[in-house]
């Protein structure tokens, strides 16, 4: 059976159960330049956000995908601890995050090649995150909207020299370790840059998920993302009312169900504000947004496949 890699350790992909492929517990907006663990008190944390992951276990979630990329404030010690206290499967990542306008990317992004900068990322794989034994169950990185060309090009958006050099780096880095890239993206023609850079690298679009698909406004992306073989994320599920979402997924479920993650992309405790600011509970999935889907006509098997089925495939390590 393939395995997944949690910050407890390896377990099966086919243990991990109803899973939220898109969720925060800790960010720090600061910038590259400025954050550190010294902005945030580890306890503080944890007590602070396990009465939200325990809400969310209440509802049947097992599994748990957290998303904060380094220099936004991973802390792979405050999710140890959380993982430990309340059993979930919860899974970090390695990677750079580009989008933001380049705002969270150390300075040496800009300078390395992708192989350089996919060793980083490897290394992490291999031996640990920051000096544990804690490694990534998948690569984060984000991109800024592609740059229109001129029209007398006849070439489609491209991306931004650097953010181009992350995709890249990023697929070298799947390649050698078997882990799925999450790359924050929005935009269509983004996604499309993402999935012609994996084919040039050789990489399975499989390995790709198109992160904040739900902010792309039209459907034809999301469906020729799906039709290329990409993951396409619907995660921003509470941040809306539940219907628009409902509209948005019945489409795809016709042709690319088994493509389809949800989540909502919530938490979180940001440092840097009393008592980790306001923070948004895990909940508008299994309270809202599941009821509507099914009352909707869409059935149990479907319901699985979208929530256990799809999640345990696309973060299973391939070749494991």
């Amino acid at each position: 059976m393939p395995l997944l890699q949690t910050v407890l350790g390896p377990i099966p992909a086919g243990n991990l159960g109803v899973t939220l492929p898109h969720e925060h517990v800790l960010c720090d907006f600061i910038g590259a330049d400025k954050t550190s663990r010294r902005r945030w008190n580890l306890s503080e944390v944890v007590v602070t956000m396990l009465p939200y992951l325990q809400q969310a276990q209440q509802r049947g979630v097992t599994a748990f995908v957290d998303c904060t990329p380094a220099y936004i404030g991973r802390d792979v010690r405050v999710l140890r601890r959380l993982a430990e206290r309340t059993n979930l499967a919860l899974v970090t990542n390695t990677g750079y995050y580009g989008a933001a306008n380049d705002k969270f990317l150390p300075p040496h992004a800009f300078s390395e090649t992708p192989d350089q900068l996919a060793a980083h990322w490897i290394l992490e794989w291999e031996r640990g995150i920051d000096g544990t034994d804690v490694r990534p169950g998948f690569i984060k990185i984000g991109v800024d909207p592609a740059t229109e060309t001129p029209a007398a090009d006849g070439r489609p958006p491209r991306l931004s020299e650097v953010d181009a050099k992350l995709v890249r780096a990023a697929a070298r880095a799947s390649k050698r370790t078997g882990l799925v890239v999450a790359c924050h993206t929005v935009q269509g023609h983004a996604a499309l840059e993402e999935v012609r850079i994996f084919g040039e690298e050789g990489v399975p679009a499989s390995r790709l998920i198109y992160v904040h698909a739900d902010g792309e406004a039209d459907p034809a992306f999301h469906r020729r993302v799906a039709e290329a073989g990409a993951w396409v994320e619907f995660d921003g599920i509470g941040s809306r009312p539940a219907e628009q979402h409902v509209r948005l997924v019945l489409p795809l479920l016709e042709r690319h169900a088994d493509r389809l993650l949800l989540s909502m992309d919530r938490g979180w405790y940001n440092a840097g504000e009393p008592g980790g600011g306001t923070i948004r509970p895990y909940t508008p999935l299994a309270d809202e947004f599941l009821p509507l889907l099914r009352k909707a006509g869409v059935n149990e098997a479907t319901v699985r496949k979208l929530t256990v089925e799809n999640p345990a495939r696309a973060f299973a390590i391939a070749g494991s």
